[in-house]
């Protein structure tokens, strides 16, 4: 047996290889600890066995806690190396997971928030696009004009029939295409039997080109034969299915046989040729309408339109001012009163810049592009606050952990970039959830914005935007409790002195109030809108809507018979009158000039909008006599007569207008009526002067008042029958009058129905912050709530205790917003000639009910904390 040493020593070696790899700080102890049991060992089992007992002791140290580390693993850079990125996340989700209501709370918020912002987007961008995906969006322009008329400068954009052909011979240099057209007008069209009503366009053969049309069969060059047709995808199918239409030959309005010569894909929903299924030639509108050819005076009716297509080394502004003077040269000295401008639109302001005043542009539907970036920016920024929130309500909770992070060494930067962690973390689960919402809402908000979006799942934009936008939003969300909670003294807080104090609460008040300030504002917004659209629906508008019918007839047929029609449909009891017009109630697509009376100032342009119309037009809608008669067949002066609205007698300024002579274009009439003011335009819009002629040959407008004492339904069926037995080349097609005029609220309904959605979405983000901070609050009071129950404080004391802090925040979001939405909507309603006030009762209407909603979001944790065991609660503390 070996003798032991006195003094025995492990070997130099291992000592040297440990100082290599143990960390410094761990070193000493590490050394020390191995020479104890070096000795221990020694004297056991002898100095040879104990060297390599210690070799083997020494070995089990080097392991991953005590093994040295590069400096640079403890540089800054650290904060972003893969494991602490890993540790971070897997911090978060446990943070997550362990509060699920305030995971639920954030997540759900965050995610209504960014499913209103991208369904925004989305409707932005669909906005912006319109009509980008024409191939010539930044060179084609159509032709419009100025003129003055009864003293102000409108803006029209049809023009006189010779203006395209003028266009082509002194201004060709600067088109590459001049491509005159019709209004699109449905039309019948039938193929065999089927016979449907269709819209279509009688255009020049270059629109094809010019509109860079995708032809499914055919060529861009079929409408150059004058008894052609180019039909769009649907209309194609709607005929002929799946069979080829190539050559088929179809009929419009029962007159013209015209063959399909191209069919093209459907031109795209967001575009200004939507509606248009057909194109015919125009050359075939000129043989079906030979006056064309022979009027008097061509330049003096604007009845068509022009669009065209620049060269491309020509300017939009230098060609636009090329052409103003071109009607000037041309017209009569009669017509240079009207002073006529022309220029050209360009189709990137046909969508959003659309709107004109006193012969300026100012603005469109720009502004609903900026209103609803705007309410979404705000939405998102409500479950922005949501977060910020409820993070900094659970500052008390997280103090402990701040505190001993950083008494283990955790930097601020370290805890930052935690807490930013978790702002992504609850981002990243938000957008999944929120594309999850935005593809269940989309029907319904097509619907209601009278859209066709989809999401761009294939678009690298979407997705770049889609993803910069939550980066952002992490951002924004996560940086006041990032910066709030790390700053925390690790001092304090394990010392237990660390109160969040009265102080700590004042931000998250500041955020609350923001909140209810947005809400409030779109709540007052959304009334307003709808009291001012109910304000223009109840504007007496000089006649009755009830069971008054409007048909659009595209043959003669009607009227060549129209006496006997008249007869049978009054025979069988189911109208009350009928009677024909060229304009149907709800409008006035006449215009005129030409008007002479005593007293007028010789220099004055006058422009009156003028209808012509059967005998009996008057009993059929309803209209009301303030002095006078209507049209008679007893008199048959009437052929030169006129009823005139009040406001055409007040801009003429007679005193006696009944018997008053004037002239239309030289020729003498007699005003026999005047009538209460028909809204025949925009019902926020005053009335213009109008007239009432007689027509000479019928209009393409049928005007039928049902009998009220039989049903509608059966009414309906007899006026079918009668229509189909005079007319059975038509199909039987008609609008109820109050329906029509409905659809003149259509824009302000849609953006009504649109802001009351953002609207509820944001007070109901408001409400789930609200009851997320209640809840904490809550929490927070439980040994207050306990002790107080104890000494004898009621449910009602305790409820009213917890729920005053909100109310007073909620008066205080009320007395900012109230004002500023004055502001704004005010000036929103200075736009409409014809608008409602902004009452006091919808302040009154909109504070109480914000109340009452944050009383029941408040109230469900108050009355459950009031209601709580004060033993348990005291206990627990």
């Amino acid at each position: 047996m070996e003798e032991p040493k006195k003094n025995p020593s492990p070997p130099k070696w291992i000592d040297y290889l440990l100082g290599v790899v143990i960390a410094p700080h761990f070193l000493e102890d590490v050394i020390g600890d191995l020479h104890e049991v070096f000795l221990i060992l020694a004297k056991k089992s002898g100095h040879q066995k104990a060297k390599w007992l210690y070799l083997f002791a020494a070995v089990k140290y080097i392991r991953p806690y005590f093994i040295k580390r590069k400096p640079a693993q403890y540089s800054p850079t650290y904060l972003f190396s893969p494991e602490m990125i890993k540790n971070y996340f897997k911090i978060s989700l446990r943070t997550l997971a362990k509060n699920k209501a305030y995971s639920f709370i954030n997540i759900t918020g965050l995610a209504m928030g960014m499913a209103v912002a991208m369904l925004i987007g989305l409707w932005i961008y669909d906005e912006l696009s319109f009509d980008r995906n024409f191939q010539n969006y930044g060179r084609i322009a159509q032709i419009m004009q100025h003129q003055t008329f009864n003293g102000q400068i409108g803006t029209q954009n049809s023009v006189p029939f010779p203006l395209g052909p003028e266009l082509r011979r002194n201004y060709g240099a600067d088109f590459k295409y001049v491509v005159m057209s019709s209004w699109t007008n449905p039309h019948i069209v039938t193929v065999g039997d089927k016979k449907l009503s269709k819209k279509g366009t009688f255009i020049e053969p270059e629109a094809t080109e010019m509109l860079s049309l995708k032809m499914l069969s055919g060529t861009r060059s079929g409408l150059k034969d004058p008894y052609s047709i180019m039909l769009s995808e649907s209309v194609a199918k709607a005929y002929f299915g799946d069979a080829d239409p190539l050559e088929k030959t179809m009929k419009i309005d029962n007159s013209l046989s015209v063959k399909v010569t191209g069919v093209y894909e459907d031109l795209p929903f967001n575009s200004s040729f939507r509606d248009m299924g057909f194109m015919l030639p125009w050359q075939l509108m000129i043989v079906a309408n030979p006056w064309l050819k022979t009027m008097e005076d061509p330049w003096r009716p604007n009845a068509y339109l022009t669009y065209v297509q620049l060269n491309k080394h020509a300017d939009v502004d230098k060609a636009s001012a090329k052409i103003k003077d071109i009607k000037v040269k041309t017209i009569n000295k009669e017509q240079l009163k009207y002073k006529p401008e022309v220029f050209l639109n360009a189709m990137s302001d046909w969508h959003l810049y659309s709107e004109f005043k006193g012969g300026v542009r100012i603005g469109g539907r720009i502004e609903f592009v900026w209103l609803f970036g705007t309410i979404g920016a705000f939405v998102l920024l409500l479950a922005c606050i949501n977060f910020m929130n409820l993070s900094t309500a659970r500052s008390e909770k997280r103090a402990k952990e701040v505190g001993i992070r950083k008494a283990v060494g955790s930097v601020r930067a370290q805890l930052i970039t935690q807490f930013f962690s978790e702002s992504f973390l609850v981002v990243a689960f938000a957008f999944v959830l929120s594309i999850l919402l935005v593809q269940l809402i989309l029907p319904f908000f097509n619907e209601v914005a009278d859209k066709k979006i989809t999401m761009l799942w294939t678009s690298p934009v979407f997705w770049l935007s889609s993803i910069g936008f939550s980066v952002i939003t992490a951002i924004v969300a996560g940086s006041y409790p990032a910066l709030y909670l790390s700053a925390f003294q690790p001092v304090k807080v394990l010392k237990g002195t660390f109160r969040a104090g009265r102080f700590a609460a004042i931000p998250r008040k500041v955020l609350v109030v923001v909140q209810f300030t947005v809400s409030i504002t779109l709540i007052i917004g959304t009334v307003v809108v709808f009291k001012q659209i109910q304000f223009a629906k109840n504007r007496p508008v000089g006649y009755s809507r009830d069971g008054l019918l409007t048909l659009y007839r595209s043959t003669p047929d009607i009227h060549k018979h129209f006496d006997a029609v008249r007869e049978e449909l009054k025979t069988s009891g189911a109208i009350s009158e009928i009677a024909e017009s060229n304009s149907p109630a709800t409008e006035s697509w006449s215009s005129t000039s030409g008007f002479e009376w005593q007293g007028k100032d010789p220099t004055q342009s006058v422009d009156f909008n003028f209808d012509e119309v059967s005998h009996d037009y008057g009993k059929t809608i309803g209209w009301q006599f303030l002095q006078g008669r209507d049209f008679s067949r007893e008199f048959a002066t009437d052929s030169v007569a006129l009823v005139v609205n009040e406001t055409a007698v007040k801009f003429m300024g007679l005193q006696n207008p009944v018997d008053a002579p004037l002239t239309w274009f030289k020729k003498p009439y007699k005003i026999i009526g005047v009538i209460k003011d028909l809204v025949v335009q925009s019902p926020y819009a005053p009335v213009s002067p109008l007239f009432f002629c007689l027509a000479a040959d019928g209009g393409g407008v049928v005007n039928i008042r049902i009998n009220p004492a039989i049903s509608t339904a059966s009414s309906l069926e007899k006026i079918k029958k009668v229509f189909g037995k005079y007319d059975p080349g038509s199909p039987f097609e008609y609008e109820f009058v109050d329906q029509v005029y409905a659809r003149k609220f259509f824009d302000e309904v849609r953006i009504g129905k649109l802001t009351t959605f953002f609207s509820v979405l944001a007070v109901l983000i408001s409400c789930l912050g609200l009851f997320g901070v209640a809840s904490f609050i809550a929490e927070q009071r439980t040994k207050e709530i306990g002790v107080r129950k104890v000494l004898g404080a009621t449910i009602l004391n305790v409820w009213s205790m917890l729920s005053k802090d909100f109310v007073l925040l909620v008066c205080l979001a009320f007395l900012i917003a109230a004002p500023c939405s004055y502001y704004f909507l005010d000036g929103w309603l200075q736009k409409y000639e014809y608008r409602t006030d902004i009452s006091w009762w919808i302040f009154a209407l909109t504070g109480l009910g914000t109340m009452l909603i944050t009383l029941a979001t408040v109230s469900f944790q108050a009355i459950k904390a009031a209601m709580m065991n004060p033993i348990k609660s005291l206990r627990s503390e």
